[in-house]
């Protein structure tokens, strides 16, 4: 029989995924240059009313190491290079990328489109959430005044009624995430020019982030200069209508093999 552990853990399964995440996400910003991590695709699980665990990212295991008695064979010898042309001297700038997106309009018009509809989201939970409650507390009050194969057919139609909602939800919540990625990869896509644009013209040709330098003056920071140029390139950027999933790109068509060659008569044979 259903209890109520079943209907509190799936409420709290279908709370953990739609909580508003963008505003943390907002500053994880794209850093060109700067080692990005893996990006991690999180796939709708299969539907269930107990509690969904969080997506596991498997760990790459470090290679193991060599017994010390194995004998390695001779290293190559590595041969003295041609001394080269030096590289110009460095002629270094700084940039703080969060202060850059956070100035960007583009950005900030993503924030709040992703922001308002997180926010609906998680209206509709909670109101779901209140007819799981309701359908719950009837069936509770209902035990002895109906059939045992009534309450069995009740209890099964709210099963049905919250895994589906689950699977909504977390399909919903999957489309935001990938509008929000959406917009913020056109951003990233400009904001790669725009700095080697704004780094040409102050003559420079090394630009460090802010983060990495420990002590600098401000005429090294071209955060402003590159913030206002980006504005001018892209005030705003495409996000998907609410419940739709971004464009893709059409698959291109598979190459044709070349033709065989004709076949030759025999000489002297028509």
């Amino acid at each position: 029989m259903m209890r109520h552990t079943v209907l509190a853990a799936a409420l709290a399964a279908v709370i953990g995924f739609v909580q508003p995440a963008f505003a943390q996400q907002s500053h994880d910003y794209f850093v060109p240059g700067k080692p990005q991590a893996p990006a991690v695709v999180h796939h709708p699980a299969p539907a269930q009313t107990a509690p969904m665990p969080a997506p596991m990212v498997e760990q790459q295991q470090p290679p193991a190491e060599l017994p010390g008695h194995v004998k390695l064979p001779p290293a190559p010898a590595i041969p003295a290079l041609q001394r080269g042309a030096s590289p110009p001297a460095a002629v270094l700038g700084v940039i703080g990328i969060p202060d850059v997106m956070h100035a960007s309009t583009a950005a900030q018009e993503v924030e709040k489109i992703i922001n308002e509809r997180r926010q609906k989201l998680n209206t509709d939970v909670q109101k779901e959430q209140g007819v799981w409650r309701q359908m719950q507390e009837a069936l509770s009050n209902d035990r002895g005044k109906v059939s045992a194969e009534q309450i069995r057919t009740r209890e099964h139609q709210l099963q049905e009624r919250i895994t589906k909602a689950q699977a909504d939800f977390r399909k919903r919540a999957d489309i935001i995430q990938q509008a929000a990625q959406y917009g913020l990869a056109q951003i990233e896509r400009t904001l790669i020019g725009v700095i080697q644009q704004v780094a040409i013209s102050r003559g420079m040709n090394m630009v460090l982030h802010r983060e990495q330098v420990a002590l600098n003056v401000n005429e090294f920071d071209i955060s402003a200069e590159v913030a206002a140029e980006l504005n001018k390139v892209l005030p705003k950027v495409v996000v998907p209508p609410d419940g739709q999933l971004p464009p893709t790109a059409p698959a291109q068509p598979a190459a044709k093999a070349p033709a065989a060659p004709a076949a030759k008569a025999p000489a002297g044979k028509k």
